[in-house]
Formats: C-alpha cells, structure tokens, sequence
C-alpha cells in the first residue's frame, strides 16, 4: 500500500462510563473533550485541528461499542510518556510498559484506560 498520506484518519474508544472517561484522558493529556450525541451514540472528541498531522477521534458509548483490552491499540503522542503514565494510573489506568526504547523512532509506553482498553504512547523524546 502507497499513499501520500497516514492512512489513518479517525479513531474511536469504546466506553461504559463516559463521564469516568472523559476524566481519564483530559486528565492524561491535559486536554479538554467536546460531548456530542451522534444519534444513539454519546462521543467525547479528543481536540482535533483541520489540516494538521495525525488522526483525530473520539471516545464512544454506545450498544455496539464494548471496551477491550486485546482490540486494535491506539498510540496517542505526547511529549512526555512518564508525566502521562502518572496521569493514567491517577485515573484508574494502570501501566502494562514503562517508557522504552524503539531505537530512532523515539519512546513508547502502554497503559489501560479506565475503561480496560490497552493504549499507546509514543514520544520522540
């Protein structure tokens, strides 16, 4: 597959507890979710520029959206792995990977959210 762009353009967390949720990230990230009703669905989008690098996406609850801890895994970049892994088990995360290595790729770590699904960080520093 060639492409001239990132392949991936949105994402969605599954959730139980949307407000338990919305608290873990933005506490994570230190960032503020924006609550929409799309139909059956409650989301909490993670900030999002238009035209700017990377993925946008939100947090989903739903009847057809379950957490997992062994589902497709999402690396979120930050620049400081340690801070947010602070952050995640402050929420009710726990850490699966300390910050490591990946050689000239940077950093990652992994944690659970508060909802058991497994995420990613990636740092280049």
């Amino acid at each position: 597959m060639t492409t001239e762009y990132n392949p991936v353009g949105w994402f969605e967390i599954p959730v139980t507890d949307m407000d338990r949720a919305k608290a873990f990230y933005e506490h994570v990230f230190a960032v503020t979710l924006d609550e929409h009703q799309m139909g059956e669905l409650q989301m909490a989008w993670f900030p999002m520029q238009p035209n700017a690098t990377g993925a946008a996406g939100s947090l989903v609850k739903g009847e057809n959206h379950r957490p997992t801890r062994g589902g497709i895994l999402v690396y979120f970049s930050t620049p400081d792995i340690d801070t947010a892994l602070v952050r995640a088990r402050e929420k009710g995360g726990k850490v699966l990977a300390e910050k490591f290595s990946i050689g000239e790729y940077g950093f990652v770590g992994m944690a659970t959210d508060s909802e058991g699904n497994t995420i990613g960080l990636h740092s280049r520093a």
